[in-house]
């Protein structure tokens, strides 16, 4: 290609350098290039951007750093999501997962300086299983760039079918001499409620090189204390039915959960025989404080004893230690007799929800929570790029890196304590609006509640511990043969081996006394405080006044130091059955042995007068996989609350054992050819694999808590699984028509094997006798009718002086030899389906001349057989993560202004098959944000700055199989930063 040479300045040579040369265990993948620009700031971002863009063999997008410690957003999966066809998950409102082309953050594969970096996360009720990075983790402002690879190529590490993204830090000798920059930031979070009006950021890079440039030292940090909060509107456990089949209520053969049928069933406009139609579970808020701290560091050392070898040793940290406490309030439906208001079918959705309860003793629940977590990630490497001769080059890269996630706090990763009033006598809920409204009545004339602080009582608690390490060593070697002359410019050869260590674990420490203990009166009035959230939410339907918006908003600790004195039952660490436990109820450990070799030829010549590029390669893999888990043997159920039912362990664990490999041949062709001087046209074809979930691969089964009346819920895994492999097709037209502009349409397709989805088994998993499938259940529910709640009282007052029934603590066992054994649904992960995934993503990026105004607009479209048929019950195999996504980013850059406002647009898209009661889907809402920061360079050396994060408070809202099945509305807040930076 044609290039074009402009007057070097130093901060310009370093970051186009440290941008476009690309870290040497990429094996030079991308060309060296000549060309700098005198421009920093945003407009030099955006070019840097482009060149990477166009220079680069197949599709490659690319952000850069606008100066030294400055990337363009606050945080770095927010500068992902410019780049056409990326979109992020949020997590209290700040980026922290990325999408590509519709797949999701497990089908990506982050790699820092060509390195494959270990991950590690926490989930709340079970054993973390996850491969994505979470950007969260790592601050933005020791970065210099990061490329997004769109096409597989033999040189890059496989395990992305979506991308692979390259996060590129800095290096003394890329850039020599002393530099340095130093930023201070103030943040003022609008989500808090009771954090700090600002919190403060740190930020710091200094570089230097010494005798003659041969010896190379830099230092990077960072150090953030943010103070924010969140509001959520929750409704859970939607369950699904199919018409009126099996909703005989008069011969007491109803499914549980299903409405009544006949013309008296109390429904408004009731879904017909051939209509699906879902029943909520539960309904309630939560009122999140979050305060993070993360901190980051680099330390790098370069020595170049002769021109030809240079050394590298670096060390990267970061920790990110975050707290949570919240308080929340619920009602829960037991599916008993109810009345509603329907839309019509064929998807039937309620507008209004009601349930009765027998004498109006319906509990209200209000909980609490405080935990604590922290994730390090460590990496040490060591880098030997050695020019053994003009023609030939030999890199030799080697790192050992750790990432690690636990509890911070001796409650646990996750925690929650629940107190009640039994004051419910009719629940409603109104589904009408974005908004879900609870509405609670003490009894059937329509009086709205009351509560009374002397009435409340503790009733269950959980102490969860889930933790996660992730382990990489990893050896590569990379050598380049340049000729002089002949069509074939060069060729690369490589090898590597990655050896894989993951620990996965989980336990609980849980009091099932969901249906109360103790006595009314055991605490003091002062411990049950009275909060009225009328007015904090800002949602569609928050302001309706049948809203139940008063609830006790209690401290945790306290509570829990009462209660710990009270009701302890001797489990837990602590003895109190009030903390977490060290011996892990499910404990997983993969290791994962990856060996690989690739070659490849990069050519170059002429198609007539059109300068043309090939680069062919193949790369091959072998992966030996090592797995084994423990989880605990359950032996018996007991009924807790109206529609709660917890498995029982019999203290041993199940151990299981696997071994597996597989073998790979990924080839890969990238072909561009000059049309002109300013237009490219590109092909690329390439084959590319991602790797099943941790907890795909184990053996043995694990269950759901609670169960409910009709049985529950659980998962196994598959060790037959193999990876996803996918075909990827991508053609493109790139017209580059002025400085700083260019127009970029282009075609992608990709051809997935092997897609993992779900299917769904009912067992009789561990033989676990029912409370419910017995003859004490029969007799009740003849005598009472269909209420959970009546039946329960049935039992305690007929039964309660027996062996299997607790009156003083709420709870009700099975009988072995006469309850009948619980069903579970199982969810089994298979290799099913070929699914092919297309689409488009046009880019345009113009500046207006020496004016210094630019735009960017953006889009991408995600198609293919992929999408959830929400009519259906069945098992179904579609695309997690799919949408089709936009960004529009205007900005200004002249006269030591820099200005911008961008918005970021993500459709629907599905992000699970397994919501809380089975085969049921969760979608995420389409959601567009606006971000803006403005700048002023008060000289060549200082800078001050204003930042505005959701600039428009926009909240975020996911669902069933329609709109109306609410599964969470979470509302943030606007974020907004001031501070300066300083560079020398």
């Amino acid at each position: 290609m044609g290039h074009k040479t402009f007057k070097l300045s130093a901060v310009s040579t370093a970051m186009l350098a440290s941008l476009m040369a690309g870290h040497a265990s990429y094996a030079n993948a991308e060309e060296t290039v000549d060309e700098t620009i005198t421009v920093t700031g945003i407009r030099g971002s955006i070019m840097r951007a482009m060149d990477t863009k166009r220079e680069s063999k197949g599709v490659v997008d690319a952000i850069s750093s606008e100066d030294i410690g400055k990337m363009p957003d606050s945080n770095l999966a927010e500068s992902l999501q410019r780049i056409t066809g990326v979109s992020i998950d949020r997590s209290n409102g700040e980026g922290s997962k990325v999408t590509v082309r519709g797949f999701g953050p497990d089908f990506n594969l982050v790699t820092l300086n060509g390195r494959q970096m270990p991950v590690s996360s926490l989930e709340a009720t079970s054993a973390s299983s996850s491969r994505s990075f979470d950007f969260a983790n790592l601050a933005s402002e020791g970065v210099a760039g990061v490329q997004v690879y769109k096409t597989g190529r033999a040189s890059i590490p496989t395990g992305g079918i979506g991308s692979t993204i390259n996060i590129e830090t800095h290096k003394p000798l890329t850039n020599p001499g002393f530099k340095a920059s130093v930023g201070v930031k103030a943040v003022h979070d609008t989500s808090t409620e009771k954090g700090a009006s600002l919190t403060p950021e740190f930020s710091a890079l200094i570089s230097d090189t010494f005798f003659d440039d041969k010896i190379g030292v830099s230092l990077s940090t960072s150090y953030q204390n943010r103070e924010s909060g969140n509001k959520r509107a929750t409704t859970g456990g939607w369950r699904t039915f199919s018409g009126v089949a099996d909703q005989d209520w008069g011969a007491g053969t109803a499914t549980w959960g299903g409405i009544p049928d006949g013309p008296d069933s109390g429904h408004d406009n009731r879904p017909g025989d051939e209509d699906v139609y879902s029943v909520p579970q539960s309904l309630g808020y939560a009122f999140h404080e979050v305060q993070r701290t993360r901190t980051n560091g680099q330390l790098t050392l370069q020595f170049q004893p002769v021109e030809s070898l240079t050394t590298t040793v670096d060390y990267t940290y970061s920790k990110n230690e975050v707290e949570t406490q919240f308080n929340d309030m619920s009602a829960w439906f037991n599916f008993g007799p109810s009345t509603g208001v329907w839309t019509d079918g064929p998807n039937a959705s309620a507008l209004i929800y009601a349930e009765q309860t027998p004498d109006n003793k319906g509990d209200f629940t209000m909980g609490a929570g405080d935990y604590a977590t922290i994730s390090e990630n460590k990496s040490i490497g060591f880098n030997a790029d050695w020019q053994v001769s003009d023609n030939f080059n030999v890199v030799v890269d080697y790192h050992s890196s750790t990432a690690e996630s636990k509890p911070n706090s001796p409650y646990g990763s996750n925690n929650v304590i629940s107190a009640a009033t039994w004051v419910r006598g009719e629940t409603i809920g109104h589904f009408d609006q974005d908004f879900p409204v609870l509405e609670l009545l003490d009894d059937v004339d329509g009086n709205p509640v009351t509560i009374n602080p002397a009435d409340m009582r503790i009733t269950g608690s959980s102490f969860r511990d889930s933790r996660m390490k992730m382990e990489i060593d990893q050896l590569q070697v990379h050598t380049e043969y340049k000729f002089d002359d002949g069509i074939v410019e060069s060729i690369q050869f490589g090898l590597s081996s990655t050896e894989t260590n993951v620990r996965s674990a989980y336990s609980n420490v849980q009091r099932d006394t969901w249906g109360g203990v103790g006595e009314a009166g055991d605490f003091a009035d002062d411990f049950w405080p009275l909060h009225d959230f009328d007015g904090e939410f800002n949602i569609p339907g928050a302001d309706n006044p049948k809203l139940q918006t008063q609830f006790f908003k209690w401290d945790f600790a306290t509570v829990r130091a009462r209660a710990a004195e009270l009701y302890s039952t001797g489990e837990g660490d602590c003895g109190t059955g009030f903390c977490t436990k060290s011996e892990m109820d499910v404990d997983r450990t993969t290791v994962e042995e990856v060996k690989s070799a690739y070659a490849q030829a990069n050519l170059v010549f002429d198609i007539g007068t059109m300068p043309a590029n090939l680069s062919t390669g193949l790369r091959i893999e072998t992966t030996d996989v090592f797995s084994t888990a423990r989880f605990p043997d359950y032996e018996a159920l007991v009924w807790t609350a109206d529609n709660e039912f917890f498995a029982v362990d019999n203290g041993t664990k199940i151990e299981t054992s696997l071994e597996g490999d597989y073998s790979h041949w990924l080839p890969s062709l990238d072909f561009d050819i000059e049309l002109t001087d300013d237009l490219v046209l590109r092909a690329s074809y390439s084959k590319t694999i991602t790797r099943p979930k941790f907890n795909d691969i184990q053996g043995g089964i694990t269950i759901d808590q609670p169960v409910r009346v009709n049985g529950g819920t659980g998962f196994e895994g598959n060790p037959e699984l193999v990876p996803f492999e996918s075909s990827n097709y991508d053609l493109s037209v790139e017209w580059y028509y002025d400085e700083g502009s260019y127009l970029s349409v282009g075609y992608y397709m990709k051809d997935v094997e092997n897609f993992i989805g779900t299917k769904f088994e009912n067992r009789e998993a561990f033989n676990i006798p029912h409370p419910a499938n017995g003859p004490r259940y029969q007799e009740a529910f003849e005598a009472v009718g269909n209420d959970s709640a009546a039946i329960r009282q049935y039992i305690f007052d007929n039964y309660g002086d027996t062996e299997y029934v607790d009156v003083d603590k709420g709870q009700i066992s099975a009988i072995p030899g006469e309850d009948g054994v619980s069903n579970f649904l199982i969810t089994i992960p298979v290799n099913e389906r070929a699914n092919k995934v297309y689409g488009w993503e046009v880019a345009l990026q113009h500046v207006f001349g020496d004016s210094g105004f630019g735009g960017i607009i953006n889009f991408t479209t995600v198609d293919g057989d992929i999408e959830y048929d929400n009519f259906s019950l069945d098992q179904q195999f579609p695309l997690i993560g799919a949408s089709d996504s936009a960004n529009l980013v205007l900005f200004y850059d002249k006269h030591g202004i820099q200005a911008r406002i961008a918005y970021n647009w993500r459709d629907d898209f599905l992000s699970s098959t397994a919501q809380d009661t089975g085969a049921n889907p969760t979608y995420v809402q389409a959601y567009g944000q606006v971000d803006a920061n403005v700048s002023y360079n008060i000289n060549d050396n200082l800078s001050v700055f204003v930042e505005a994060i959701n600039l428009t408070d926009e909240y975020s809202r996911s669902y069933g199989r329609t709109t109306y099945h609410l599964l969470n509305a979470t509302q943030t807040g606007p974020r907004y930063n001031i501070g300066a930076r300083y560079t020398f």
